[in-house]
């Protein structure tokens, strides 16, 4: 009764998508009750990551009514918390994505979210076309608003879609208003009388256009991290860009305009947006080789050395460089962080004299499942480094945060290859980094060094810093539940693991129950949450690694590094010990075989 009590409510208001309308009808004739219970058991939830999740009918899904009851509940909870709403207003972008089963796209759900703010008398900025995510947060802080929305599904498969928030200080939200939003949500079911009426709402004074401004400001703003322009002027290095069917091609041009460097070789198969993503199994340059197959091809037509690859909505950069062998070198996330925070550390302090902050004011943060390159840096040099939660929401708000205190937050980023190169855009940027890559580039070329060689010279200046992470595919809850609680009642109840493999376990810290063992009260220190897992170990031989699951995807990850002092470089030592170690931990922690779970797949 209940599902057909929520079927025959959602019915009636799809009758304004006839596509989703027709794919219940559909449903509730054949009595398919799984995928009924699928669409309609459970209604999505709204965290500090906005939604996300496939596009179709049904309350767990996106879709029309879906976005509606989202930003109407947004909407309440804006009213709420800032009283000049009306005056600032709120922006909002959206990707390529479309679903044409459902009807479904992000720039659909774009017009309906502004249709639903401006039926409320809010002024919306909403781009006229598809934009790369950071110009989001850009707008936010450029303009002074209260909030943006970015209607994306980042580099999921193709059929789902998000709705990533972010707040007035230019971060994405982190608790407690996505409590408070979801709350909202649950008050705000009913569409409002207007909020159906896109044609109305992109006829109204309330509505703007700020892509024009938005984009100008934005390749102006990001030339203060240019140093080199007579080099990129004379560059000689050539490079290969992809978009990955997403948006980035047109800004990533832009960007090197900027810099005064020459326009990327542009993949051709993969410049222009397509929701499809018909060239790749993923379309995540994070996976590596596979999604990089027709940028090496190009590469190596044009003679060009260095691919740089961002992810559909342009917030990730991935970069790969060609070897003395000729072969490819995908870079890892730790390793581009390694090398861009400290080119970013090397051009602040040659301009420091020019009335730059002291260096005890500099600031540079990672997230805490990334590699620690950046304390090591930091130890040496003189500069503060912090690390925060996983995500760019922590980042991005600690940022805000020392910057307010008139701290320098030079740079951020994540082992999933996002980066945070300028303050002006208080999230991960794959725009700006790979206008910065391209000058670091520039750069090196000038000096007949290379990304490789340079990574060497950091590691042995500050010391080698390995890293090894993965993960395995888990769509069972319990499973995942049973997992982690194995870990934390291993050898009878309230008791962590003291070993693993014969690999000595000195450290444990669960963020998902507050437990810290190297804390004199056994308090953990940086915030925690119970809604998700992640558990760190650390080991005897210096070996960190945090489990944890995934807030948008079915995985269970896992993240491990091992650090050498400076001027150890047995560097097949260390990868031998690294190895050894993940293979005892995937034993005897994961246990695949028994929990049946999807190694990730090549």
């Amino acid at each position: 009764y209940t599902y057909y009590n929520k079927i025959n409510i959602t019915l009636c208001v799809c009758l304004q998508n006839p596509k989703t309308a027709a794919a219940v009808r559909t449903m509730v004739k054949d009595r398919a009750m799984s995928e009924l219970q699928k669409c309609f058991g459970a209604r999505m939830e709204f965290g500090t990551a906005g939604l996300r999740a496939a596009m179709g009918p049904g309350v767990s899904c996106m879709n029309d009514l879906t976005i509606i009851q989202t930003t109407q509940g947004f909407c309440a909870y804006l009213e709420q918390c800032f009283t000049d709403l009306k005056q600032r207003g709120v922006v909002i972008g959206f990707d390529a994505r479309a679903h044409p089963p459902s009807g479904g796209s992000s720039k659909r759900f774009a017009c309906l979210a502004a249709s639903v703010l401006i039926s409320r008398g809010v002024p919306v900025y909403l781009f006229s076309d598809i934009t790369p995510t950071p110009y989001v947060p850009f707008t936010v802080s450029h303009l002074g608003l209260c909030a943006g929305v970015m209607v994306t599904a980042s580099h999921n498969p193709k059929q789902d879609n998000g709705y990533k928030v972010y707040w007035a200080n230019g971060a994405q939200i982190i608790p407690p208003h996505d409590k408070g939003i979801a709350a909202a949500i649950e008050q705000n079911l009913e569409p409002w009388p207007k909020s159906w009426d896109t044609d109305g709402a992109l006829q109204s004074s309330l509505l703007n256009d700020p892509y024009q401004d938005t984009h100008r400001e934005y390749c102006q703003t990001i030339q203060q991290h240019c140093f080199h322009r007579e080099l990129n002027k004379n560059t000689k290095v050539k490079v290969v860009h992809t978009s990955v069917h997403g948006v980035g091609h047109i800004f990533v041009q832009a960007a090197f305009k900027a810099f005064d460097l020459q326009p990327p070789y542009a993949v051709e198969e993969q410049k222009d947006p397509d929701p499809e993503f018909p060239t790749v199994k993923y379309p995540n340059p994070e996976e590596g080789e596979g999604v990089l197959m027709l940028s090496f091809a190009l590469a190596d037509k044009e003679g060009a050395t260095v691919i740089l690859a961002n992810d559909p909505d342009a917030d990730r950069l991935a970069i790969a460089e060609k070897q003395e062998s000729g072969q490819w070198m995908v870079f890892s996330g730790n390793e581009l962080g390694a090398l861009l925070g400290w080119w970013i550390f090397q051009c602040w302090k040659q301009q420091k004299e020019d009335g730059k902050a002291s260096i005890k004011d500099v600031y540079m943060l990672s997230s805490t499942v990334s590699s620690k390159i950046l304390r090591a840096i930091a130890v040496k040099e003189g500069f503060h480094f912090e690390e925060t939660l996983t995500g760019f929401k922590w980042m991005g708000n600690r940022a805000k945060e020392l910057m307010d205190q008139g701290k320098t937050v030079l740079f951020a980023f994540e082992e999933a290859i996002g980066y945070m190169c300028s303050p002006a855009v208080l999230d991960k940027d794959g725009v700006s980094a790979a206008a910065i890559a391209g000058e670091f580039v520039s750069y090196l070329t000038s000096k007949n060094r290379t990304l490789s060689h340079q990574l060497r010279s950091i590691y042995e200046e500050y010391g080698y810093h390995i890293s090894k992470n993965s993960y395995f595919i888990c769509h069972d809850q319990d499973t995942i539940k049973r997992l982690f609680e194995h870990l934390r009642n291993y050898a009878g109840e309230n008791s962590y693991p003291k070993e693993c493999g014969g690999f000595a376990i000195t450290a444990v810290r669960d963020l998902t129950t507050g437990y810290d063992s190297n804390q004199t009260d056994n308090k953990a220190v940086l915030p925690t949450s119970k809604s998700s897992q992640m558990i760190t170990f650390t080991f005897a031989n210096g070996g960190v690694a945090t489990m944890r699951t995934s807030g948008t995807e079915p995985k269970i990850k896992y993240y491990t590094e091992l650090c050498s002092a400076p001027g150890n470089s047995d560097l097949n030592q260390l990868k031998t010990e690294l190895d050894n170690l993940v293979d005892v931990i995937v034993e005897h922690f994961y246990q695949p075989e028994k929990n049946n779970l999807t190694p990730r797949p090549e």
